[in-house]
């Protein structure tokens, strides 16, 4: 046993002197690193202020060693000013980004690119972890801070913060009809203090999205797993976390005080389980089929489940929204509603020049009733209403 502890420790001891330890403080020393780095190799960005990066970062570690960029005193390397392009955008694999303090940041649109904090683009599993994103607006409509996009898979965004950002969405997985995806993880985050957008129909500023366009690429699977984060006071929109995708799993999440709900806009086969809502405007509301929503806890809230009527049915045809059909909505626990399960909201909303029906191919009055739902087993406390069906 005493020659194995031994042994082991020689190989720890080799691992690390081997690694490589990169010390920058401007672009040019960043892209001179990466383009030298091996797997369990770091990048140290130094303590200080910085502006004006945008860095493409194709860095290639191993499950075992991945590649660590970070600073070189958690939240003491602070980016800020105008983001033009993608500050980090990782393209590589097994690449690690920490401690990076992201403070007063302008996200523009300029000379056919956008303003991004932080990017993976045809990653694979690439981390962002233990970052702050605080006070950076969008200065344009429909503008995230963090994307993970492209055909990449098993990303993680984890432990960060994001506080009190402006006009912006914070964490978007971005879906096309070519690129979904895989796997993304994001989990263990804080958001909070989000102000309502400034954006038409406060429209716009979603702190969790996963996908874009729920009309035509609703049938996308991203397969993405959103557990364990905490929203507090988060207003920025109707929609804290936006589904517009299928095939992805949002679990033990915490809600507080938001003015706004975890929202199947669109998609199917999404599992709602084990979430928390205390207080606020919302609880949960479905578009979409063959959802899952379970052993969730929703208390103080008006009306905690909405089921909504649609344009459309099913996963072939095609609707602005879609009915809510073959859900189960069970062993959820209700408190302190007027009403605790809604069936059928927004019956017979005309949407007659509300949308681009030439690009959305859809009626346009919500007029087709959520069918073929299982509602059971439900345990309810001081509710006014158990059930309303429309």
């Amino acid at each position: 046993m005493k020659n194995f502890l031994t042994t082991g420790l020689c190989l720890l001891v080799s691992l690390a002197v081997n690694a490589k330890v990169y010390k920058v403080a401007n672009p040019d020393e960043f892209q001179k690193a990466a383009a030298t780095v091996k797997p369990g190799d770091e990048i140290v960005i130094a303590n200080g202020n910085y502006s004006n990066w945008a860095l493409v970062i194709p860095t290639n570690g191993t499950a075992a060693k991945p590649v660590i960029i970070r600073a070189e005193t958690p939240d003491k390397v602070v980016f800020s000013g105008d983001a033009s392009k993608a500050i980090f955008q990782l393209t590589g694999s097994y690449t690690q980004l920490s401690g990076i303090n992201f403070t007063g940041c302008n996200i523009i649109k300029a000379a056919g690119s956008s303003g991004i904090l932080v990017e993976m683009d045809n990653s694979k599993y690439c981390r962002l972890t233990n970052c702050t994103f605080s006070k950076n607006a969008a200065k344009t409509q429909f503008m995230p801070i963090v994307v993970v996009g492209g055909n990449g898979e098993g990303n993680r965004v984890d432990h960060c913060n994001f506080i009190s950002n402006i006009d912006n969405q914070e964490v978007q997985i971005k879906i096309t009809d070519k690129e979904v995806p895989q796997h993304t993880l994001v989990d263990h985050n804080v958001f909070r203090d989000k102000a309502k957008v400034a954006w038409p129909v406060f429209n716009g500023g979603e702190c969790v999205q996963v996908g874009q366009d729920p009309i035509l690429l609703g049938n996308q699977a991203a397969n993405s797993l959103v557990r364990d984060n905490r929203f507090i006071h988060c207003d920025g929109e109707p929609e804290v976390i936006s589904n517009k995708s299928t095939g992805n799993r949002y679990i033990s999440n915490y809600f507080e005080d938001c003015q706004g709900e975890l929202v199947m806009r669109g998609g199917h086969d999404c599992l709602i389980d084990s979430n928390v809502f205390k207080g606020g405007l919302g609880g949960i509301r479905i578009n979409g089929t063959h959802h899952t929503v379970t052993h969730n806890q929703i208390d103080n809230i008006k009306t905690a489940i909405r089921l909504m009527y649609g344009m459309a049915k099913g996963k072939v045809e095609t609707g602005f929204y879609i009915a809510a059909g073959d859900c189960v909505i069970k062993d959820n626990r209700i408190s302190n509603a007027d009403v605790a399960i809604l069936v059928g909201d927004k019956k017979n909303q005309d949407w007659t020049g509300k949308f681009d029906t030439k690009r959305y191919p859809s009626r346009t009055m919500q007029d087709v009733a959520p069918y073929d739902n299982s509602i059971g087993k439900n345990i309810f406390t001081n509710v006014k209403t158990e059930m309303v069906t429309n």
